[in-house]
Parts: structure tokens; C-alpha cells; sequence
């Protein structure tokens, strides 16, 4: 009788501890364990549990079901009673106390295990989340310095045939580099300042360049000289842009003005005035008759081209804004300033979002097809950000070149090839560097080969000889 009771106590605080359905359903899993455990006693004790009768119905139909499916519990009369109490006293034992007390310890070292189970598969759910949140893009990696230029390299722009790419110097050079091999092609001289702009066309065998001597050129590639001429600027050009699908170039420089050309008559069709300061950037929308001027008086303005009248003013940026950018996938724009960068709906120009991380002021930005962001900015970091989610899956040092000062840091230009599995950047210590797309499992091996070809150099600086290779004549002697 003393077990009977302690089963139904320990069942009733199972059944009135918790109400959700998780511990019903771990109260069902007791109910049934303390049921077995019932089972192994007796036959007459377990009839005589009227708790178990009320709690647990038989099924009739069902063949290999438990013993109380079997048996039907009657009625109680007054010789059942009886003969029922004289059987309990009879068939209690020790022994089966001893071993229902073991099997309820069992039981509840059973409900720890499976809470620790429980537990750990969450966590390696949320491990296997947050790895298959990092490894959506795979990492970057330098591969490859380009030296030649003799100035900072300002300006970069890629053929869109993907066979070549344009730089930019201070030196007064436009050199073309072949993107494959990364050798010089060839050098175009005009400029007599810091050239600031690069710009190919995509409808057109023609190059636009741009720089501080106040001139806008357009270079014929195929006679490779140059052929027009843009004459109107009171100082420095600093920005330029060409129309998808119309033969019109934007300008904008420290004149804090921009001015729309007409590239065959090179004559001005507009003069845009109402910045305060440097033009920075200027953009023209392919799908609207709009101009985007971004300035270093912390504002960006909207332009419509068919009558240069000023459509909208975004005030949002506290600091200089110093590059645009519009997506291919989305019909918005992105500014980028030495505060953060801001993300803005075409063609009204309401504000979307902001992507938060880099550090210092941003020099320029870009975005490639697979939706991996980058900024490179005065700090000589290079910030890959996952466009959609906003955050960041890499930063990278990028590295001074052997002889430069540590304030030539900078990166003034970063642009992605054609097929967006290589990043090129203009730095301020003269050269250009290229990055690339790689897999983990094979930055793992590199490293492995760098960790031991830099052992080797320490012991032949160190010892004179190579321990290893002394090992193998060692063996090779003793054989």
C-alpha cells in the first residue's frame, strides 16, 4: 500500500506542476514509465490500483497492448475487496521496493540526459546557423601588386570586354593594364595635372578622363589620341559620368557646379548650380531623366535633365560625400561619406537604410553582382559587408609597399572586374592591387605552406642549414 501511494503522489505533482503542452507530454512519457514499472509487480497489485484504472483506459481492440489491456477491472464488491487486500500483503516484497526505487532513479537520470540533449542539439543549431550565415560569400584574398606609376593612383575603370583596365595617377599618366597578367599596354599623356577620373564607354571605342588641370578629354582607343576636348570648368574636375543610353557626359568639380555636355558637339547643354562646395560624384540614371550630384557640403541633390531644374535636396549626410553608386538589381542609389553610408529609393530619393561598420572617412565604393559591398576609405581597410543583411564577413589590411610612409595608406578607388571574382584598388603608395575570390580549404593550405617555407627561413638564418633536409641525409646515410 506504501508504494501506491508514493506512485500516485509522485504522478499527481507531475500532472499539476506544468500546463504547456511540452510537459504533457513529458508527464505522458511518466505516466507510462511508472505504468511499466507497476507491470512488474504482481498481478494482483496492479488490479488493485484504483488510480490507475480512472487514469488509463484499456483497449479492447488492440492485441499487444500492456496487461491492463487484457484484463478488464471489475467492480469492487466486498469479497473482492477482501480477497485483494490478503493478495497485496501476500505478494509485496523487499525486493521489488528495492527495485522500483532503482528504476525511478533511472527515470529521472533518463529526464536529465535528454534536457542535456535537448540543449546541445539548440546549440549546434544556432553554430550551424551562424556558419552558414558566414560562409554565403567566400573570403578575398591579395594576389597580386602592380607597380608603375611614379604618383598616387587615383582612378580605376574596367573594359567592359573584361581584357583590360584603366588607372589614373597624379603622375599625369592613364596607363592600361591587361587584367589576366596584370603588364602594361599602354600610356596615353595629355593631362599636364592630377588626373581624377577615368571613365570607358560602353557604347562607344572611347575613354573620358578628367583631372585637376580644369580639362575633360575623350581619347579614341583605336587611333589612341585624343579627339575632343570639353572647355568650360573654372577649376578642377573631380567627377564624371556618361548615360547608358545617351551620348551625354556629366561633370563636376571644385567649381561646385556640374555641367552636362553633348559628347559629339562637345558643346555645354547645362550648367546645374546650387552646391556650396566641391562636386565630388555625379551619377546619371539610365530608367529616368536624372542626374545625382553628390558634395563635400554634406548634401546630395537630385537633378532632372530635361530642364536643369533641382527636383530634391537630402540632407541626411553631416559629413563630405565622396562616391555614388547605383545597383543593377535594385532601382536606388548609395552615398557614401565620411560618417556611414546611406541607401536611397529612385527616383523621389527617400531614405531606406543605413550599413554601419567602416571605420573613418570612405573614399570609394562598390558593389558586384553577388551582393558582396566593399569600401575602401583613408584608414588603407578594405570593409566586405553582405548587401541584403548589411554586415560586415571581412575586413582586410591592405599592405604599404616597401619604401611608402604609413600615411600613404589610402585607397582612392576600388572596382569590380566583369565577372565579380576580382576586386582592383588604387592606393596611395602608387600601386594597384588586385584581389580575388578563394575557398577556405584552400586558404587553409596556403597557410600551411607559408607557416613552413617561414620555418625553413629561420633555420637558415638561424643555423645556417635547413634541419630538415639534414634529417633526410641522415636517413638516407644510415640506410
Amino acid at each position: 500500500m506504501d508504494i501506491n501511494k508514493n506512485l500516485k503522489n509522485n504522478l499527481n505533482l507531475l500532472l499539476k506542476s506544468k500546463t504547456n503542452n511540452n510537459t504533457m507530454n513529458k508527464n505522458k512519457k511518466f505516466v507510462q514509465s511508472f505504468f511499466n514499472i507497476k507491470t512488474n509487480l504482481s498481478y494482483q497489485t496492479a488490479t488493485s490500483n484504483s488510480f490507475f484504472s480512472n487514469l488509463i483506459k484499456p483497449q479492447s481492440d488492440s492485441k499487444n497492448n500492456t496487461f491492463l489491456n487484457k484484463k478488464k477491472i471489475l467492480p469492487l464488491d466486498e469479497n473482492n475487496a477482501k480477497e485483494i487486500e490478503y493478495e497485496k500483503k501476500s505478494n509485496v516484497k523487499e525486493g521489488d521496493k528495492k527495485q522500483k526505487n532503482s528504476l525511478i532513479l533511472k527515470l529521472e537520470e533518463n529526464k536529465k540526459l535528454i534536457q542535456l540533449e535537448k540543449s546541445q542539439f539548440n546549440d549546434y543549431q544556432e553554430d550551424s546557423n551562424s556558419e552558414t550565415n558566414k560562409s554565403l560569400h567566400s573570403k578575398w584574398k591579395l594576389y597580386k601588386i602592380i607597380t608603375g606609376h611614379t604618383g598616387w593612383v587615383r582612378c580605376i575603370d574596367v573594359d567592359p570586354s573584361n581584357n583590360f583596365f584603366v588607372t589614373g595617377s597624379n603622375d599625369r599618366v592613364i596607363k592600361f593594364w591587361d587584367l589576366a597578367t596584370g603588364k602594361l599596354k599602354l600610356s596615353y599623356t595629355g593631362h599636364i595635372n592630377t588626373i581624377r577620373k577615368v571613365v570607358l564607354s560602353k557604347r562607344n571605342p572611347y575613354l573620358f578622363s578628367c583631372g585637376e588641370d580644369k580639362k575633360v578629354k575623350c581619347w579614341d582607343l583605336e587611333t589612341n589620341k585624343a579627339i575632343r576636348q570639353y572647355h568650360g570648368h573654372l577649376s578642377g574636375v573631380y567627377s564624371l559620368s556618361l548615360h547608358p543610353n545617351l551620348d551625354v557626359l556629366v561633370t563636376g568639380g571644385r567649381d561646385c557646379v556640374a555641367r552636362v555636355w553633348d559628347i559629339r558637339s562637345r558643346q555645354q547643354i547645362l550648367c546645374l548650380e546650387g552646391h556650396t562646395n566641391t562636386v565630388y560624384s555625379v551619377l546619371m540614371q539610365e530608367n529616368e531623366p536624372q542626374i545625382i550630384t553628390g558634395s563635400s557640403d554634406c548634401t546630395i541633390k537630385l537633378w532632372d535633365i530635361r530642364n536643369g531644374q533641382l527636383l530634391n535636396t537630402l540632407t541626411h549626410h553631416k559629413k563630405c560625400i565622396r562616391d555614388l553608386l547605383i545597383p543593377d538589381k535594385e532601382y536606388s542609389f548609395i552615398s557614401a561619406g565620411a560618417d556611414d553610408i546611406k541607401i536611397w529609393s529612385c527616383p523621389e530619393g527617400k531614405y531606406i537604410r543605413s550599413i554601419k561598420g567602416g571605420d573613418g572617412i570612405i573614399n570609394s565604393i562598390a558593389l558586384n553582382r553577388d551582393g558582396v559591398f566593399v569600401c575602401g576609405g583613408e584608414d588603407g581597410k578594405l570593409f566586405f559587408w553582405d548587401y541584403e543583411k548589411g554586415e560586415i564577413f571581412q575586413k582586410i589590411k591592405v599592405p604599404i609597399q616597401p619604401g611608402s610612409m604609413e600615411c600613404e595608406t589610402q585607397i582612392f578607388d576600388c572596382k569590380f572586374d566583369m565577372t565579380d571574382t576580382r576586386l582592383i584598388t588604387a592606393g596611395c603608395d602608387k600601386t594597384i592591387k588586385m584581389f580575388k575570390q578563394i575557398d577556405e580549404e584552400k586558404l587553409y593550405e596556403d597557410e600551411e605552406e607559408e607557416d613552413e617555407e617561414n620555418k625553413e627561413d629561420y633555420n637558415d638564418k638561424k643555423y645556417g642549414f635547413n634541419l630538415d633536409e639534414n634529417e633526410d641525409e641522415d636517413e638516407s646515410d644510415n640506410e
